[in-house]
């Protein structure tokens, strides 16, 4: 009963993650049509920025730092979207080759995020030393459980922004039909922008957790980008509910196989993912 409970919890919390970084894939290609296989490479910036800080002579708290990282990479989200992305975009003759062009340019940025990370921070693993203790009658780290609460706090905020909020209307409208969302108002160009940088801002705020409960490396984005893919394929391509219900499914196998052995976890994902594609391919919530 205590191994079930350890594997139901860290399975969630783990699946949170995975959903966090699914639901800004999901996001980003949804509304935008850009397949960013450079997205795992800003949760690594975001795990690494939160080392860094907590380094400092700062030792600025690593839940504080949430507020750092999370802004920082929705700015640098925004800036490739409105320069790079929007120029691709704008010259593609048809979306079709925008996906491609777009997909390659990503492709290019990985290489570029990674070894600039790499000059900064070298290729060594880290880890950060924080709420390592165990709960009283749990054996649980308390890390873990506070990163649970805060993905599901993330995640409540943001199904709230997007159902309530002026900005998270237009984004609905604009991922259903850009045409007309344009011809009622809606500023597109603005709208793919905040998308895009509003899922590196979810890819932060994951690297932030992932920084204090698991070892980082600079090399561990590609890993968490094929993750948010098979989630979002999971889902369904384009569906943030079914983001979310793929990373915590995903989670709790990922966990379910470690458990039993480790070695197979990466094999247990693409067994579902094939799973998935022969018995729904469009997937949990697809349409």
């Amino acid at each position: 009963m205590a191994a079930f409970r350890d594997i139901i919890i860290t399975g969630l919390l783990l699946g949170g993650i995975f959903a966090l970084v699914s639901v800004g894939l999901s996001l980003q290609y949804g509304v935008g049509r850009v397949l960013n296989v450079a997205h795992g490479e800003f949760i690594m910036i975001g795990s690494f920025v939160t080392f860094w800080l907590f380094g400092s002579t700062i030792r600025l708290n690593p839940l504080l730092s949430i507020v750092i990282t999370a802004p920082l990479v929705f700015v640098i989200g925004w800036f490739l979207h409105a320069t790079l992305f929007r120029r691709l975009m704008h010259t593609a003759p048809t979306l079709d080759i925008f996906e491609g062009k777009s997909m390659l340019a990503s492709f290019g940025l990985l290489y570029v995020v990674q070894n600039i990370a790499r000059i900064i921070w070298g290729s060594q693993t880290h880890k950060i030393d924080y709420l390592n203790t165990t709960v009283t009658g749990a054996q649980i780290p308390l890390n873990r459980l506070v990163a649970l609460g805060v993905v599901i706090v993330v995640a409540a905020a943001f199904y709230v922004f997007l159902a309530r909020t002026r900005m998270g209307k237009a984004i609905r409208s604009s991922a259903q039909d850009p045409t007309t969302a344009g011809l009622m108002g809606v500023s597109i160009n603005t709208v793919l922008a905040v998308c895009f940088g509003l899922g590196l801002a979810m890819a932060g705020i994951a690297g932030t957790l992932l920084s204090f409960v698991y070892a980082i490396q600079t090399s561990m984005g590609l890993q968490y980008t094929v993750i948010a893919m098979i989630v979002v394929v999971l889902g369904g391509l384009g569906s943030i509910t079914g983001a979310m219900i793929g990373g915590v499914i995903l989670g709790i196998v990922s966990q379910l196989v470690t458990h039993f052995q480790p070695t197979l976890t990466m094999i247990a994902y693409y067994v579902v993912f094939i799973i998935l594609l022969l018995a729904r391919p469009k997937g949990i919530m697809g349409k």
